[in-house]
């Protein structure tokens, strides 16, 4: 459980982590309880959708030989432990990444892959979102790669792009259909049907797309 200055009402996120419950500051303990109680059927049945979504997706083997996705395609881990080695090094060759870090384990290989994934994806979703861009007519005011659980793009007022390097992890037209998302939301800002009939015209398996997330978003881990 969580208490919020910023939330109004109690509410229940379910995540690849497990179970949030967000409640207001000044909400009493005791109301908690029945909320949660109130909501077991839907608990389960998310937890449910989860595991099997997981089981179709499982979790890559960040270790020598294991595989990775990358926008579609799978990559075999060539890791290689160097002690002396000050500072990892991922390189791609065709359908082969590279790993070259100080220390043994998974953590060490994620630490590597995550940075790779990250400046990986600066370039991936550029290219795309100054593409989108160009064919509307609109431009943005910068780019940002983040890394939040759950959160996979935004857009703010001034126009500026922020994009999930999960994403990467996802097959290509997910990413694409996510730029178009935001892309949109240079015109209208809000999820109306006025957005979602601007999007469906750019994007037409749009709502296909955000389907797939919404089931499969918490499984676009490497840790």
């Amino acid at each position: 459980m969580r208490r919020s200055t910023r939330a109004r009402r109690a509410r229940i996120q379910v995540t690849a982590d497990g179970v949030e419950v967000v409640v207001p500051r000044g909400l009493a303990l005791a109301e908690v309880e029945p909320f949660v109680a109130s909501k077991r059927g839907w608990i389960e049945r998310t937890l449910l959708r989860m595991r099997a979504a997981e089981a179709q997706r499982p979790r890559p083997l960040l270790a020598d030989g294991g595989t990775v996705p990358y926008l579609g395609a799978t990559l075999r881990l060539a890791v290689a432990v160097e002690p002396s080695r000050r500072r990892a090094h991922v390189a791609r060759r065709v359908d082969t990444l590279t790993v070259a870090v100080a220390e043994p384990g998974e953590e060490a290989v994620a630490t590597a892959l995550e940075r790779w994934y990250r400046a990986r994806a600066r370039v991936e979703v550029a290219d795309r979102l100054d593409a989108a861009c160009a064919r509307v007519g609109r431009t943005y005011s910068g780019l940002q790669i983040r890394g939040q659980r759950s959160r996979w793009a935004s857009c703010s007022a001034r126009g500026g792009m922020s994009f999930n390097w999960r994403l990467l992890l996802a097959p290509p037209e997910i990413l694409d259909y996510v730029v178009e998302h935001e892309v949109a939301h240079l015109d209208v800002r809000d999820h109306s049907p006025r957005f979602w009939a601007l999007l469906a015209e750019r994007c037409p398996s749009a709502r296909e797309h955000e389907a797939w997330l919404r089931a499969n978003g918490h499984t676009l881990r490497l840790r």
